[in-house]
């Protein structure tokens, strides 16, 4: 069984690494965990205070759980992932039966924080992106993915987003076993 945690940005380009990695392998031997199906449930904070919950920071993630479910997978064991909704900013009840594969995905922004589920990992990707690039990408997502105002989405991304990105995600770039650049779709020198 290989463990790859796979992490970068918000933004960056992570889904298109992953989905480059599952479509270069055989049919099922690949799963993934998805590190935003591990956030803490907010469902016991009021509607109009979750959208000040900060979902860049470590605090906000369950990583007993998702070290766990590693843990499980690697033994064989099946696992019931939480699924999470970012219209709600709560854990939903239905959950995603998984079954152990040979190679396991953890992918998010800030796969490689965690020292526990680190040292689970066989390979460590931090995928980079320019930062205006991640910018635009995550305007356009959360804007049509989420329902936010692109207004709304500048002003986290200010105030919320870029400081994360400086002080937790950024130097995770260290423990990286390889960095992929451009999120993962480099051009041809020659590519007008």
């Amino acid at each position: 069984m290989l463990i790859i945690g796979i992490a970068g940005g918000t933004g960056s380009g992570k889904t298109t690494v992953v989905r480059k990695i599952i479509d270069s392998l055989p049919k099922n031997e690949v799963v993934l965990l998805p590190q935003d199906s591990y956030y803490k449930d907010s469902s016991h904070v009021p509607v109009e205070e979750r959208q000040n919950i900060n979902f860049d920071h470590p605090d906000a993630f369950e990583w007993s759980l998702l070290s766990k479910h590693v843990s499980l997978l690697r033994e064989g064991k099946s696992v019931e992932q939480p699924t999470y909704s970012y219209l709600t900013c709560t854990r939903q009840p239905e959950t995603i039966h998984v079954e152990p594969r040979e190679v396991i995905i953890i992918e998010g922004i800030l796969a490689l924080c965690d020292k526990k589920l680190r040292s689970m990992m066989d390979l460590k990707v931090f995928v980079d992106a320019d930062p205006d690039e991640r910018l635009i990408r995550v305007i356009q997502r959360d804007v049509i993915e989420r329902g936010r105002t692109a207004e709304a989405v500048m002003e986290r991304y200010t105030r919320v987003l870029k400081p994360m990105h400086m002080q937790f995600i950024e130097p995770c770039k260290r423990y990286a076993d390889l960095i992929v650049p451009e999120g993962g779709t480099i051009k041809s020198p020659l590519t007008f």
